[in-house]
């Protein structure tokens, strides 16, 4: 039933987007998404391709995951795409948001000081090196900002049995790029989504002090916004474009965008 589903949103994206020029010439699409998908570059790649075909405008709003899903419950925007699966199921279970698909993954790490003062690379996994950080010599930084990487920093700290608090956890309240940055300039450490990390790496000193904990997989969906509960979105035009990002050509970006000769993403659509 999935490749059947797969093959119509194909087609019905071929049909629409066939048609794309003359019939959507000049319009808008409204998206909110989360601030790695734009620190890590991705975006300057993706859109244009799309908005060039379809003479269409597509403006971004990178926020946390929290905020870009109440933009849509709040029909401010007209498409959605995040990083955090649960609240993006009860997204769709509420109403809000329909035909979400599965667009690409990458995974969450660990950066630090390269000289490691709380030891987390001996770490046995993620747990152990929270519980690491959080009885070591050094600050821990937050996003703070209810996005898809602060609900995996807080699963990670409930699963440790641990309530962080204290002067050495700070929240910085900002998006990933910032957060990291921060994080570089005070020598403390932060959870980070391996596509932002890769495209900051070259400005930055922390290093990757922890990875490869099957409980960092980090999977980004894309869901347009309910039209029978908001009439005035755009969704036709969401749905041509969630039918580009999962085509075989937006794959392709996705899966050959690279960072020093790294992915930062890898696509799900078309594996």
């Amino acid at each position: 039933m999935r490749t059947k589903g797969f093959l119509l949103c194909l087609l019905t994206f071929a049909l629409i987007l066939s048609f794309c020029l003359p019939l959507y010439a000049g319009e808008r699409l409204k998206m909110s998404t989360t601030t790695s998908t734009e620190n890590s570059g991705l975006l300057d790649l993706l859109l244009p391709p799309f908005e060039k075909r379809c003479n269409v405008r597509v403006d971004v709003i990178p926020v946390g995951t929290g905020k870009a899903l109440q933009l849509g419950r709040n029909g401010d925007v007209d498409i959605i795409f995040v990083h955090a699966r649960k609240a993006e199921e009860e997204f769709v279970a509420e109403g809000y948001g329909v035909n979400r698909r599965d667009v690409m993954y990458n995974d969450f790490i660990i950066l630090g000081p390269e000289n490691d003062p709380s030891g987390i690379k001996g770490a046995k996994n993620a747990v152990d090196a929270f519980v690491r950080i959080s009885k070591g010599n050094a600050s821990f930084f937050s996003r703070g900002d209810n996005s898809g990487t602060h609900k995996k920093e807080m699963a990670l700290w409930r699963e440790a049995g641990l309530k962080p608090a204290g002067r050495w956890y700070l929240e910085t309240g900002r998006g990933m790029g910032h957060t990291i940055v921060t994080a570089n300039e005070k020598l403390g450490y932060t959870i980070a989504d391996r596509g932002t990390y890769l495209a900051f790496r070259n400005k930055i000193d922390l290093v990757i002090v922890y990875e490869g904990d099957k409980i960092l997989y980090n999977p980004y969906g894309i869901i347009a916004v309910n039209p029978a509960k908001y009439p005035h979105t755009n969704y036709v035009m969401a749905m041509v474009f969630i039918g580009w990002v999962t085509s075989p050509e937006g794959q392709r970006i996705i899966r050959e965008y690279r960072k020093s000769g790294e992915a930062l993403f890898k696509p799900l659509a078309i594996p």
